[in-house]
């Protein structure tokens, strides 16, 4: 990996020739105000032809191809065109002097964009060149593209993991700050997925591998990676099709400015103009109105923004995308596994003339044997020791479990098998948010169970946030029967919730508040029933841990550990980047337009090169803020 906000060589190079231009122009200065250097064209002009090529020829040289390419009126040109002319009226310090300034813009921008760049480019290199395999009971380095699925790979410690699987064997931390930018590492042990790109911490895991390379979230990573600026913003396209409109006016106001002389002196023969102040004018007109600072700032506040976002877990897939979430009005959110785990747990315990360790004793006798997740998070939840012994396990579909125990009848599965086999249910079954498991023990109840998906712990304060952030519309959109999705809303502080959807209802119910928005809607999900929704939002947000690859591949923004407290923190990252960009813009214009008022007064080509290059460089160092 190069090192962090180092000169490139290339930038080194650009240094040496800005630094021996200006040392030879302060001495040029020296000799020519002491009259060493004879004050005659044809003495003062090759001299200064020396620091003028040493730090000019390049865009000299740009600006003929760009002229061969049919790409006319560029900076390239227009610097060109106004230094050349700067030597031709005799202003030779202020032609080298000019240059010398662009130059240094240029330096400025190529640094800025570099490290900027760097953010996204370290992503590049998560992913290992080779995989250890093993075949035919050895291990092999190949290529990750060649790990066929179901085949095991072995990964030391330190070692990056090249694909995604689950741990058949070992146990570890990984490292996953260049995948979400969490700076604790992850335990993981057997029977737990891994991704690829985390490194490995001190343990030697052996991974199943469940997804061809193409597929894993390395690969997917990488594809997003490198087409994260591909998609222009509004405001980055705006100012490219000023800038192609603009500058071709420019050239012509320059042109007619510099031939006010001829005119004048046509139409009043007797009126002798000064042609050559007229033509430095013109000159400087030039100098001034070039848009580097909108043409470079814009689209570089963009790009250092994707990559401050990066570095915080979050990608985002083009600058449009980033300039659409400074202004998010309502956004929307899928239940399971966004809002809440995906997981299920025992949230409530609820006997009647029984203990809760009791009561869950029972419960598991009878679900042990079930691959069902409420079963299992019952299971889970009750104590390991005291187990109850129970006969005849009969399982009743839609209904339950029904088993013999100390000569008695368990009942354990929902209300209608308790109604079935004649047991009296209290009035009251509503504990709480999740799904009810009834208990009953030879025709007496002996109390419920509540098996619920959790909501995920930063959820609630996210949602503080966002609303703090202005966003004025919170739902939740699920899939979910009425009651759960009500206890989630209330639990999570959401402003509204639409429940019982299947996913064609999910698009109709984000098509209507696409309708009622005031600015941005914003939908976050992680299945692969929210990709139709995610594609049709303005901005689709999506979990990219575990999140399906149907959802990663419609967002417009992954959130790479799932974790919704980066929502908060994108929109921030995108308001900043707005009003940097806003600020570059009325601040280029405005300074611009009062340096070309001021130059039809008080023409002055070292005022007007700093107009232009001055104010580009000011323009980019302001939008490497984004990037902080």
């Amino acid at each position: 990996m190069k090192p962090k906000n180092r000169l490139t060589r290339r930038q080194k190079k650009n240094l040496f020739r800005i630094l021996l231009a200006g040392g030879l122009l302060a001495v040029l200065e020296i000799l020519c105000l002491t009259h060493t250097l004879p004050d005659v064209w044809y003495w003062r002009l090759p001299f200064f032809l020396i620091p003028y090529l040493a730090v000019g020829f390049d865009v000299l040289r740009k600006s003929v191809l760009g002229i061969a390419h049919g790409q006319l009126l560029d900076e390239n040109f227009l610097m060109s065109i106004a230094t050349i002319g700067a030597l031709a009226i005799g202003e030779y310090p202020e032609a080298v002097f000019v240059m010398l300034f662009y130059q240094v813009g240029e330096l400025f921008q190529n640094i800025a964009v570099g490290r900027s760049r760097n953010s996204i480019t370290e992503l590049m290199e998560i992913c290992p060149e080779t995989a250890r395999v093993e075949r035919n009971g050895e291990e092999q380095e190949i290529d990750p593209g060649e790990v066929a699925v179901g085949e095991i790979i072995v990964i030391r410690p330190g070692e990056k993991i090249p694909l995604d699987g689950v741990i058949v064997e070992g146990n570890s931390a990984l490292d996953t700050r260049s995948l979400t930018g969490e700076s604790l590492p992850r335990d993981v042990a057997p029977g737990d997925e891994v991704i690829s790109g985390c490194l490995n911490g001190e343990g030697l895991l052996r991974v199943r591998v469940t997804k061809p390379f193409a597929d894993s979230t390395v690969s997917k990573i990488l594809e997003l990676v490198e087409n994260s600026t591909a998609a222009k913003s509004r405001a980055e396209g705006m100012v490219t099709k000023f800038a192609r409109v603009y500058t071709p006016v420019v050239v012509g106001l320059a042109a007619l400015i510099a031939l006010v002389p001829a005119i004048v002196h046509w139409i009043s023969p007797a009126t002798l103009p000064d042609a050559m102040g007229m033509v430095k004018t013109a000159l400087i007109f030039l100098v001034v109105s070039c848009p580097c600072a909108l043409v470079i700032s814009v689209p570089l506040s963009y790009f250092a923004g994707i990559g401050s976002a990066s570095k915080r877990g979050i990608l985002i897939k083009g600058a449009n995308d980033l300039e659409s979430l400074a202004k998010v009005d309502t956004i929307a959110f899928d239940k399971t596994g966004t809002l809440t785990e995906g997981s299920f747990q025992v949230s409530g315990v609820y006997p009647v003339g029984m203990s809760e360790d009791q009561l869950l004793l029972l419960a598991a006798a009878a679900e042990q044997h079930s691959n069902h997740p409420v079963a299992r998070s019952i299971v889970a939840a009750a104590p390991k020791n005291g187990l109850i012994v129970v006969e005849n396990l009969e399982e009743i579909p839609g209904h339950g479990m029904r088993a013999m125990t100390e000569g008695k009848v368990l009942l354990v599965g929902n209300a209608r098998l308790l109604i079935r086999e004649g047991v009296s249910l209290p009035n009251d079954q509503s504990k709480t948010m999740g799904t009810v498991v009834f208990l009953a023990l030879d025709g007496i109840f002996c109390g419920t169970i509540v098996v619920s998906d959790v909501c995920k712990p930063e959820a609630a304060g996210s949602i503080r946030d966002l609303r703090a952030l202005g966003v004025r519309r919170t739902v939740m959109l699920s899939g979910d029967r009425e009651p759960t999705a009500k206890a989630v809303c209330e639990a999570l502080g959401l402003d509204e919730y639409r429940a019982d959807l299947l996913p064609g209802d999910k698009v109709a119910a984000a098509e209507a508040l696409l309708a009622e928005k005031q600015g941005t809607f914003v939908y976050v999900g992680d299945g692969t029933n929210d990709a139709p929704v995610l594609a049709r939002a303005d901005v689709g947000v999506a979990m990219g841990a575990f999140g399906s690859d149907a959802a990663i591949e419609a967002a417009d923004v992954v959130l790479m550990d799932d974790s919704l407290a980066r929502l908060p923190i994108l929109l921030k990252l995108a308001r900043k980047t707005r009003r940097i960009v806003v600020q570059n813009i009325v601040f280029a214009i405005s300074v611009k337009i009062a340096f070309l008022v001021f130059n039809l007064f008080f023409p002055n080509l070292w005022l007007a090169t700093f107009a232009d290059v001055g104010v580009a460089v000011l323009a980019i160092l302001n939008a490497s803020r984004a990037g902080r």
